[in-house]
């Protein structure tokens, strides 16, 4: 099993595009810990504090409408001037420096959110027309590595930055980080055609495209609905989180660092080796194996040892991205490039979605039900999951639609590459 990292970072236009990840990853890292605290600091409040993640998780809820915007216009010029607008709104962070003054952190913070789901639903698009459909694995992995490996060193970094100079410095260099990925895009050579206008009765029923396009096919249904669940399992992990370090370990909060990094280190690993996997196994195997691995884990961190924990917090980031690198691919394989962007953007909702719904469903569930039950009972969900995606059946059902012609398999990228 031979890695391809380096095919794909030889692809100018993959290279380019994963730099701009790494850049604006770790600007949108360092802002998103120092904006709580920035909060936390001006206000005293931790609701608000704990507010600032939900302003920029918001947006999501309406992907499918924000992902229409990245299928009427060019992926390539759209993403340049959703950097070069974030730019901008970051400066004017430096005018909070009182509580009375938070509401605009929020506004920014809120804006912040629409500006993401619009890029990833117009990066998603992009990609797809830019990078040889055979690197997709390998690139979406290596965006992965990228993405967590920027989540292990710029919390902390702009955490540092807050407490010696505090917000607006973070604020300014996540600015600078949108101008340096804006430049990037702006290097990658692509031809993309004109999207052709659509009418107005058009334009309201391309809002539910993306739903339709999911719903039609019969490769990317169940990873999407399995990655789904995944996330909800997740995020009742994520709110487990404190329970596992005080109540199972009897550590202090501090602790919880350790485990978010050997998370981290699993994903960042999973990253570096998807591509290949994917190549050799199908992405319904390869997304259901990495189920079961997180389904475990999660049942392990239930368990009062340090090692055992260590253990499944590396499991859980090894497992969990599997199924979201196999999904991911498949929408940017199977769907049409003229509403990608839409059905990318439907695919994050629903995915990403319920993580959020579970973290505060986890947090009142704490409160009544212990975390030797929670979590067991989660893992068990997980491997049901898992089970299901793997089953022959979806195989077969896969091969009756294609005989029927009824399955979506086409490509996604249509615009020759420059």
């Amino acid at each position: 099993m031979g890695w391809t990292g380096g095919s794909v970072l030889r692809d100018r236009n993959a290279g380019l595009y994963l730099s701009g990840v790494i850049v604006s990853g770790f600007g949108t890292s360092a802002l998103w810990l120092a904006s709580g605290i920035w909060v936390k600091s001006l206000t005293g409040s931790d609701s608000l504090a704990a507010l600032t993640v939900f302003a920029m998780w918001a947006p999501t809820l309406v992907g499918p409408l924000l992902g229409t915007v990245a299928d009427r216009v060019r992926r390539r010029p759209l993403l340049i001037g959703c950097n070069l607008a974030m730019a901008a709104l970051l400066v004017s962070l430096l005018a909070v420096d009182s509580a009375d003054r938070v509401w605009l952190l929020f506004c920014v913070l809120f804006l912040y959110g629409v500006n993401g789901v619009v890029q990833d639903a117009a990066e998603t698009a992009l990609v797809a027309t830019a990078v040889d459909k055979r690197l997709l694995g390998d690139f979406n992995g290596l965006r992965m590595t990228a993405n967590e490996g920027m989540k292990l060193i710029a919390p902390l970094a702009g955490a540092g930055l807050y407490a010696r100079f505090g917000g607006g410095p973070v604020a300014v260099l996540d600015a600078v980080t949108f101008v340096l990925a804006a430049w990037l895009f702006a290097m990658m050579r692509v031809r993309e055609e004109k999207p052709a206008p659509e009418p107005t009765g058009a334009r309201l029923a391309g809002l539910t495209e993306g739903v339709r396009r999911l719903r039609g096919s019969a490769v990317v249904r169940p990873l999407v609905l399995a990655a789904s669940v995944t996330m909800l399992l997740a995020g009742l992990n994520g709110a487990t989180a404190f329970a596992v370090v005080d109540q199972g370990l009897g550590r202090a909060p501090s602790y919880l660092g350790l485990l978010y990094a050997v998370q981290g280190a699993g994903s960042v690993l999973i990253g570096l080796v998807a591509g290949p996997l994917l190549r050799r196994l199908p992405e319904r195997v390869f997304a259901a194996a990495g189920i079961a691995l997180f389904a475990v884990s999660l049942g392990l961190r239930a368990l009062p040892y340090d090692a055992v924990v260590l253990a499944g917090s590396f499991g859980v980031g090894l497992g969990l991205p599997c199924v979201l690198i196999a999904a991911l691919t498949a929408v940017q394989r199977e769907i049409p490039a003229a509403v990608l962007g839409r059905t990318a953007a439907t695919a994050n909702t629903l995915i990403f979605a319920p993580n959020a719904v579970a973290l505060g469903l986890g947090a009142g569930l704490i409160a009544f039900v212990d975390i030797t039950v929670l979590l067991p009972v989660a893992g068990v969900i997980g491997l049901l999951t898992g089970i299901a995606l793997a089953s022959p059946g979806h195989a077969r059902r896969r091969a009756v639609l294609a005989a029927d012609g009824r399955d979506d398999h086409v490509g996604a990228g249509s615009g020759p590459v420059g």
